[in-house]
């Protein structure tokens, strides 16, 4: 007790104070040629906020606590240092010499973050040519994770991440679908999604939906930040998220690494990557194939993923980087569930000729320039070659699909041109550096949707009947972005900080062709038939302001907070589809508002790491849905989703993460080490009482459960370790008039649910073992209800199943 008393006492203190103790380091830092003093030299301990900055002279102070420290000196354009020390109650003296060379910041940090002691961390105040400095963001570790990485299991990826709320539509990891703070996870929509940070989504102005998700096993780390990302990445609600491939290891001219997983439902997987390093350029190749049989009846995929970059090292100034990514894959989907039907058997499924396919293709470039000491360039220039087919019955699934019977074929094709250019300049301002970050954005889609009848049969056979005359629709969405934005961090002393930021955007939304109005009797004969030809424009521009303010104290402990305009335009690529479960509004207005957010984070001592922070999330006219009844409508009486832009919502609440290391906190080397963390989000979404609809005023606002807790338990000894992870999420509505039942199972209540994870690796010399169990306890739940694929109705999640995985590297 007596030393947990001394951790505490000393925890409050350090919040309030910039120094404990008249001592630490001081020193010299010079240029190893000139051997003169080099002025506004970053000195800093790693994995902490103690740092300080040369004057005129090079010289340094640094006031430290005793103990052992790793302490780096940075200056751009110069090879970092760093070097060990041990305080012991006086002044120690630390000179260093810095000789000519292209390194950044961050890797000189990145060193100092091996000690894997937590598997989230946050990002620097400056990574690269982009400030994070005061937003909330998170950072998850691939290789500490125990999970199936196989199948990108996203309630363990994102387990420390909170208040995601994760949608489970197939049992292979295909499409990834989070949501936070109210926000539809349809496909990832509400984020800019990214890999390597350059976009990867079908359209991010026209059709923000992600149906490529990067293999797991493929990546290093994972990027999240929150509603403040708007600044630099896109105007969105969500914020971003940055998927960040591994690279090739240092001094090794050629590795091959084999991960092959074998599971419940037929899982099979694949995964092979070969990658080498040399001095003046290195590569990272991979292929992952994996199929299965799925949770369910009349449910399969088969998945083929490649990925392959070569980078160069031109000079001490210039990098350069090629990639392309091809993903391809082939699903059978089971369909939706009533309520009833699930109550009676989950497994079940009532349509067996629904199948998804989906190809996709992403060539990028990426430059880095070293302008000089102090200011560097980052040009990122992307495509997308891709479609979407998803053919099968959309009808309710209480209606019989007869095999003779036609399907309907949705068909999307993709063609996105991107280019982002971002500078970052350092300068000294108050005795301060400081940081600017400015940049440009040009992007050009281009969407083609069909919809028509495709062939009857039970086959995978994606072609129109009539492709000259669809029955449905045929439209294009051409689309045009161009986006101007700047952040600046003023650092007032060494430990506040102000960083406010612009962004201007100019969007153009098109759409030109024709869709047709057919109407027939009950007997099916056709007693109408019109083609209707359509041409819109929707031209805007808008500026977007934000400010972030952060105090940090020497003992890596910070508070932070910002505030952000957001934006999201409408796509005129959901205004047609032809889908009898949903009508849309022909007048939808793009949605507007703001986050905001107020948080205390930090680490302590290598056993505690947390971030507890607030958020407020203002949306005006927020697209949704409503659950309405008509007496006519193509001739016949039905209840039916009208999307719309159903009113103002706020929506407000706690987002929590707490690891605590015990074994580093009782003893100071445990040969057994145990952690405990705690993600929990409680949230209240409510629609404004003055909204003009009045079915809705006052309701809560759909997909925002009250409570989103995911907790675990992590043991670690040696070359094993396990996590025991408990998952669990209060009732949430699906649509804003907050229906809790309906025939079609496509709206109603998500019940509250809970699933209990367990996962273990083992690792020897190049081998490693890895073996889990999902859903423990078997339970039956679901996280969604589909209005179209994969459904519509209720899409259920998978019960209890297992994985092995052996991972070779050579």
């Amino acid at each position: 007790m007596k030393k947990l008393y001394t951790h505490i006492i000393i925890l409050l203190i350090s919040i309030f104070t910039n120094t404990l103790f008249a001592q630490g380091i001081e020193g010299t830092v010079i240029d190893s040629e000139s051997k003169k003093g080099i002025e506004l030299a970053e000195i800093f301990v790693l994995d902490s906020q103690y740092k300080a900055v040369t004057d005129s002279e090079g010289n340094y102070s640094l006031n430290l606590p005793e103990g052992k420290y790793k302490v780096a000196a940075f200056y751009l354009g110069r090879q970092s240092q760093i070097k060990e020390v041990q305080v012991k109650g006086d002044w120690e003296a630390i000179n260093f010499s810095l000789a000519p060379l292209l390194e950044t910041l961050e890797e000189v940090k990145a060193i100092g973050k091996k000690s894997e002691v937590f598997n989230v961390t946050r990002l620097n105040p400056v990574e690269g040519t982009l400030i994070y400095e005061a937003k909330k963001n998170e950072v998850i570790s691939i290789d500490q994770i125990n999970g199936n990485l196989a199948t990108n299991n996203a309630r363990q990826v994102f387990a420390k991440v909170p208040g995601l709320n994760i949608w489970e539509s197939d049992g292979g990891g295909l499409q990834l679908g989070i949501g936070g703070r109210g926000l539809n996870p349809n496909r990832t929509s509400n984020f800019n999604t990214r890999q390597n940070g350059y976009d990867i989504s079908a359209d991010p102005l026209g059709y923000p939906e992600s149906y490529y998700t990067p293999p797991v096993e493929a990546l290093s780390k994972i990027e999240v930040v929150r509603g403040a990302a708007s600044l630099q990445y896109g105007s969105q609600f969500g914020g971003m998220i940055n998927f960040i491939f591994k690279k090739a290891p240092e001094k090794t001219p050629i590795q091959f690494h084999t991960r092959n997983t074998v599971g419940s439902f037929g899982l099979l997987s694949s995964y092979n990557s070969l990658s080498g390093n040399t001095e003046e350029m290195d590569y990272f190749v991979y292929y992952q194939r994996k199929q299965g049989d799925g949770f369910r009846d009349n449910e399969s995929f088969e998945s083929n993923t490649l990925f392959a970059d070569v980078n160069f090292d031109i000079g001490d100034k210039l990098y350069l980087c090629f990639e392309f990514t091809h993903m391809d894959y082939l699903a059978q989907q089971a369909g939706g569930l009533t309520d009833r039907m699930f109550e009676e058997d989950p497994r079940q499924s009532v349509r067996e000729r629904n199948w998804f396919g989906i190809e996709w293709n992403i060539p990028a470039l990426i430059l880095d320039y070293r302008i000089s000491d102090k200011t560097k360039l980052n040009w990122k220039t992307f495509g997308l070659i891709g479609s979407r087919k998803a053919l099968g019955n959309l009808e309710r699934v209480t209606q019989v699909d007869f095999p003779e019977e036609e399907r309907n074929l949705l068909w999307d094709d993709y063609e996105n041109f991107g280019s982002e250019l971002r500078l970052l300049h350092r300068y000294d301002f108050m005795g301060q550096i400081q940081a600017l970050a400015i940049g440009a954005r040009y992007f050009k889609g281009n969407t083609q949707q069909r919809q028509g009848l495709g062939p009857a049969g039970f086959d995978a056979d994606f072609q129109y009947n009539n492709p000259n005359k669809l029955e449905d629709l045929s439209f294009r969405y051409p689309s045009e972005n161009i986006a101007l934005f700047a952040e600046n961090i003023f650092n007032i002393n060494s430990n506040l900080s102000i960083t406010p930021g612009l962004r201007w955007e100019y969007i153009s939304t098109n759409s030109s062709g024709y869709y047709r109005n057919m109407v027939e009797d009950l007997a099916g004969n056709v007693i109408s038939d019109t083609t209707i030809y359509e041409s819109k424009n929707l031209d805007r521009s808008f500026m977007l302001a934000g400010l972030g303010i952060s105090y940090k104290t020497p003992a890596d402990l910070e508070v932070y907070g910002n505030i952000s305009m957001n934006y999201r335009g409408i796509n005129f690529n959901d205004l047609r589809v032809n889908n009898t479960n949903i009508l849309v509004d022909p007048n939808l207005k793009d949605e507007s508002g703001y986050n905001a957010d107020l948080g205390f984070r930090g680490n302590y001592s290598d056993f505690l790491n947390f971030d507890w922070s607030l958020f407020y999330l203002a949306y005006n006219d927020r697209l949704g849905a409503l659950l309405r009844y008509d007496d006519a409508i193509d001739g016949f009486p039905r209840i039916y989703r009208y999307r719309t832009n159903v009113g103002n919502a706020s929506i407000a609440g706690v987002e929590s993460y707490t690891e605590m290391n015990w074994s580093k906190f009782l003893f100071p080397e445990p040969i057994h080490e145990v952690s405990t963390f705690l993600n929990a989000a409680f949230i209240r979404g409510r629609y404004g009482e003055d909204n003009m609809e009045s079915s809705i005023a006052g309701n809560k606002v759909e997909l925002v459960p009250d409570v989103n807790i995911k907790t675990g338990f992590n043991y670690k000894w040696k070359s094993f370790s396990s996590t025991l992870q408990f998952t669990y999420l209060s009732e949430q509505y699906t649509e804003a008039t907050n229906a809790e039942r309906t025939a079609t199972g496509v709206d109603g209540i998500i019940p509250s649910f809970h699933v209990l994870d367990l996962s273990a690796k083992y690792k020897y010399k190049f081998a490693q073992l890895e073996a889990g169990i999902n859903n423990l306890t078997n339970n039956y739940y679901f996280t969604r209800r589909a209005t179209g694929y994969p459904g519509p109705g209720i899409i259920p999640s998978a019960g209890r199943n297992f994985y092995v995985t052996l991972d070779l590297k050579f």
